[in-house]
């Protein structure tokens, strides 16, 4: 197995042990749409519309200022952010969230630590009332998409497109 499939393994086993995913916790799985009460998708959609969550996780939702129809959102991005962390890409949230509980996610937002660009922490500041008007809307959408490319380390060269940050600037002495 290359290296980069690995790490992939290894990554992915430690999310199902820290969400509890082997711990007899079944995530509710269903191809079909979940309810979803007008008052909590319309909270939904302001948190994930203020949070930018649709700006990285929506391919073409910035060039287009948010004139996405929401059955194309959340479906991830091939657009890579490269910088001394290697390569990551914007996940396919709706088939992400498919394969989880309310309560795993609810627990990924508050532990897991992400590589950049995804602001973890604001996850982690988020009212748990957000984060489960988040989770019930992506499941409302329902799983559609395919997979985000996978991680690249920072000694390999991504396919492009990608962004590139530029190194952190010293600190002064």
């Amino acid at each position: 197995m290359h290296i980069t499939g690995v790490i992939y393994v290894v990554t992915l086993c430690f999310v199902l042990v820290a969400t509890g995913a082997f711990a007899g916790e079944q995530p509710r799985v269903s191809g079909q749409p979940q309810a979803l009460d007008r008052k909590t998708a319309d909270h939904a959609r302001y948190i994930i519309k203020i949070a930018g969550c649709n700006d990285c996780h929506t391919t073409g939702y910035a060039e287009a200022a948010g004139k996405i129809p929401e059955k194309d959102w959340l479906k991830g991005d091939g657009m890579g952010w490269r910088g001394p962390w290697g390569t990551t890409y914007a996940s396919n949230l709706r088939l992400f969230m498919h394969n989880l509980s309310e309560e795993q996610w609810v627990r990924i937002a508050r532990s897991v630590e992400f590589r950049p660009p995804m602001p973890w922490f604001v996850l982690r500041e988020m009212k748990e009332r957000d984060l489960r008007a988040i989770y019930r809307f992506v499941r409302y959408l329902g799983p559609a998409g395919e997979p985000a490319p996978a991680y690249v380390p920072p000694d390999q060269e991504p396919k492009p497109p990608f962004i590139l940050f530029p190194a952190a600037p010293e600190a002064a002495q």
